[in-house]
């Protein structure tokens, strides 16, 4: 593709944040520590969790760079980054976040099969770019449109990377045209991350625990869209001595599909009794879940002070506002992908009493 190249090999990677904890060399797959997730509601780029299938593309000359929109359609047309640009830019702050998000724990379970990631498969950043819908109606397709008059039902984002799960082609994604030409779904075709300038036919689908390697239907399951609501303790790590005293537990909390949320309990008795604690997103604003003021496509921060006994199991769990809960078992919805572990989210802590 001019502008781009898609290397076959790891030996033009980018650097990277020495802070990361890698998962996976290559291709590259990569979390920043808990506690950095909660320094910043806007995720700086260099601590964003890095998800990858094969090499990095290496951006040789970004204006000879082309979009192409073909397929179903009766006008397909290549748009260079001048074209894209020339259409009303908007900028939405939304939470990202991998499907394999806290897989360790459902590991612990029974094994699952992908890139382990602890909590910090997540990161939240202002997303600057055009309009999908304003992109899709350069080629005549309408805002709201459902279907093409060729028929055509899901937009497919086909990229450069050469996948080894794709037998060495590209990484590919799909979503309903419907979503793609809505404007309230705020889909953007982005350029900018913080103001820096279908791979789901067989992946990315959640079974039930019954399911396992050998009877698996890849075809009986619709692909993730969504998440359900989420939330993870990140002051504190899985096992962690602590001295005397208050100690403070924050974290963060996200729902899918712009529900807000509603609630955040935290318990110091393994969930026994619980504390409703307080949410926030930008300093200084009150955070009402659904309203105008706050970013719907976006985490919220929990953060409580404590007093815990000798030894304790934290525990946290997050409501939305169409009153989704997590589960309170992990075991309940283990899948062999090790997908969508939203289950409360527990730590261990024992307070040391040692001044030293």
């Amino acid at each position: 593709m001019p502008g781009v190249i898609g290397p076959a090999d790891y030996s033009q990677e980018p650097p990277r944040n020495s802070c990361l904890k890698i998962n996976s060399k290559e291709p590259f797959n990569a979390e920043p520590p808990r506690s950095a997730l909660i320094s910043s509601y806007v995720t700086p780029v260099e601590l964003f969790y890095k998800r990858n299938h094969g090499p990095i593309p290496v951006v040789d000359d970004i204006e000879r760079y082309r979009v192409s929109i073909f397929g179903l359609i009766k006008n397909p047309k290549e748009l260079s980054m001048a074209d894209i640009r020339k259409l009303p830019k908007y900028n939405v702050t939304a939470t990202l976040q991998c499907a394999g998000n806290r897989r360790t724990a459902m590991s612990n379970v029974r094994k699952v099969k992908g890139v382990g990631w602890d909590v910090a498969a997540i990161g939240n950043a202002v997303w600057g770019g055009a309009r999908l819908a304003d992109v899709l109606e350069l080629v005549g397709i309408p805002k709201l449109a459902a279907t093409t008059p060729s028929g055509g039902k899901h937009v497919e984002f086909t990229s450069v990377d050469k996948c080894k799960e794709e037998n060495g082609g590209p990484y590919k994604a799909s979503i309903p045209l419907k979503q793609a030409t809505s404007p309230e779904a705020d889909v953007l075709l982005a350029y900018e991350m913080n103001g820096e300038g279908f791979f789901m036919q067989r992946d990315y689908k959640m079974f039930p625990p019954s399911v396992n390697w050998e009877n698996i239907n890849w075809a009986s399951r619709r692909p993730l869209m969504d998440f359900p609501v989420q939330c993870a303790i990140c002051s504190l790590e899985d096992v962690d001595v602590v001295k005397k005293g208050k100690i403070t537990v924050a974290g963060y909390a996200v729902a899918g599909g712009g529900r807000g949320i509603e609630r955040v309990d935290v318990s110091i008795d393994g969930g026994k009794t619980w504390l409703e604690v307080a949410r926030c997103q930008k300093p200084d604003v009150p955070y009402v879940a659904d309203d105008i003021c706050s970013d719907k496509w976006a985490w919220v921060f929990f953060k409580a002070e404590v007093d815990i006994p000798r030894k304790a199991e934290i525990v946290a769990k997050a409501v939305d506002v169409a009153a989704n809960v997590q589960p309170e078992d992990v075991a309940v919805i283990w899948n062999l992908r090790g997908v969508l572990n939203t289950s409360w989210h527990r730590v261990k802590v024992r307070v040391s009493h040692s001044n030293l």
